[in-house]
């Protein structure tokens, strides 16, 4: 591995976990409103619901005015029965009196209705109000778990804060502008290892002779794809022979150019 690089490759994995622990800090607030969703929406379903049984008692209430008022003029019209003085009179008024009562009858079960509307509305309504208590509490958990995890992950997000600019001190300081350089374009990771003849960083394959430079050499080398910082961290002995066969072999040619 190249030495200069080591204070870099520890640096990169402290910057790394720092990401990682921002990264999960930021989505929090959203997992929290995941979590709460099903609360929510039970929540509003039992509003709903219960401004539902208000218009419904609303509505009974007006039949049952409705009623009153009918019944108050049946009593009335009634009341004309002793001044009839024809047979024709007569059998109009108990026509009138049978339409009064068939009217009555229809108010009636417009009230029944209501109140069946009514009986279910409320038992819909403590069953939700069950509901969302079972919700509130598998929200609290959650959100006390969510919490508790914020807190954790910003205290070692503060210790790696710390120990990061103490790495960051014993790194050269134009490895560190260029470490800098790099991530602020990337957004990433700035450096990558070269594993089995690839840059870790893009996946690509990367040429024999920068294989061999990148292993040999203590100078920079940039992925000629991604641009990050190459380092060589190692491979297994089969492997590795391998790749320094190529990278002999890439040297062999470049001799006889030459």
């Amino acid at each position: 591995m190249n030495q200069k690089l080591s204070p870099l490759i520890e640096l990169q994995k402290l910057d790394l976990r720092i990401m990682e622990i921002t990264d999960i800090r930021r989505k929090i607030p959203e997992r929290l409103h995941v979590a709460e969703t099903p609360l929510r929406e039970v929540a509003q379903t039992l509003t709903d619901t219960k401004a539902a049984v208000d218009a419904a008692t609303k509505e009974r209430r007006a039949h049952e005015k409705d009623l009153e008022v009918h019944e108050a003029q049946t009593e009335k019209m009634k009341s004309h029965a002793a001044s009839l003085k024809t047979n024709k009179e007569y059998q109009a008024h108990l026509f009138e009196i049978e339409l009064a009562n068939k009217k009555r009858g229809e108010f009636e079960e417009k009230i029944l209705v209501s109140m069946d509307k009514i009986d279910e509305l409320q038992k819909t309504a403590k069953e939700l109000q069950e509901k969302k208590q079972a919700h509130e509490q598998v929200f609290a958990q959650e959100k006390q778990g969510l919490d508790t995890q914020d807190k954790e992950l910003a205290k070692e997000l503060a210790r790696l804060e710390t120990d990061y600019r103490d790495a960051a001190g014993k790194v050269e300081k134009s490895l560190l502008d260029r470490y800098n350089q790099v991530k602020a374009t990337r957004k990433d990771q700035p450096l990558a290892a070269v594993r089995d003849g690839m840059c870790v960083g893009c996946r690509l394959q990367i040429p024999p002779q920068l294989i061999a430079q990148v292993r040999r050499s203590d100078d920079l080398h940039l992925c000629p794809y991604c641009r990050r910082i190459l380092y060589w961290e190692g491979e297994p002995a089969k492997e590795s022979a391998s790749a320094l066969s190529e990278a002999r072999k890439a040297d062999m040619e470049v001799g006889e150019s030459v």
